[in-house]
């Protein structure tokens, strides 16, 4: 299969105003990613899966993240002038990223065996402007994956053929997975809730309808 380099340099002149970046991954594998700005996503994703050589027909996996405003600090090296001999030295660049919702696709080809692609799109931050388009009309298995983020993550996808949530009811606020998401304490978690969930749980009850928790006793 090609290199993420070919493929850039294939994607961006068949499709004008078209930009995409490699993403260098922390990770041990060091895998890359190619980000897309949103408004130029479903061309692309058209591409990817429609190109001869590529022919990235089959969506493995759909995942979401948060990324919440934060200082990124790098260390750079600098040459400096001391007391007349040039020194080379290390310092720290403080720069300000900020906060925005990020979907993962991972991209294979069933017809040629190769993959994965992994491609990127991000919101504009994580408060009023979430929206993506949806995959789901270039790779249809993106459908439930696409409404889990949108139930979990608050991504909203355009053009999304039911966009709903999964795993949460409807009356459900708030996005479980978002970093900064602060679980709720009036509640009791099945199967059996103890301890710090209890005590968190009865500060809501009436004075009346406060259970007596009884000690367990060993068996």
């Amino acid at each position: 299969m090609e290199t993420l380099e070919q493929i850039k340099a294939r994607i961006e002149p068949s499709l004008p105003l078209t930009k995409i970046d490699l993403l260098p991954n922390e990770c041990p594998a060091g895998e890359r990613s190619l980000v897309v700005e949103a408004s130029r996503a479903l061309a692309v994703a058209g591409f990817l899966r429609d190109d001869a050589q590529l022919q990235l027909d089959y969506c493995s996996n759909v995942t979401g993240i948060d990324w919440p405003e934060t200082v990124i600090k790098t260390k750079v090296k600098k040459k400096v002038q001391v007391e007349g001999v040039e020194q080379e030295v290390e310092e720290i660049v403080e720069t300000l990223r900020s906060g925005h919702l990020e979907v993962v696709y991972h991209l294979y080809s069933m017809a040629l065996k190769h993959g994965p692609v992994v491609l990127r799109l991000r919101t504009e931050n994580r408060t009023d402007k979430t929206h993506l388009p949806s995959l789901t009309p270039v790779w249809r298995g993106a459908e439930f994956q696409e409404r889990e983020i949108f139930d979990l993550y608050g991504v909203i996808f355009d053009g999304h053929p039911d966009l709903r949530r999964l795993l949460m009811w409807d009356e459900f606020v708030g996005f479980p997975m978002r970093r900064d998401y602060v679980a709720p304490d009036d509640f009791e978690y099945e199967p059996t809730p103890h301890d710090e969930v209890l005590a968190a749980a009865r500060k809501h009850y009436p004075v009346a309808a406060t259970p007596e928790v009884k000690p367990e006793v060993p068996v």
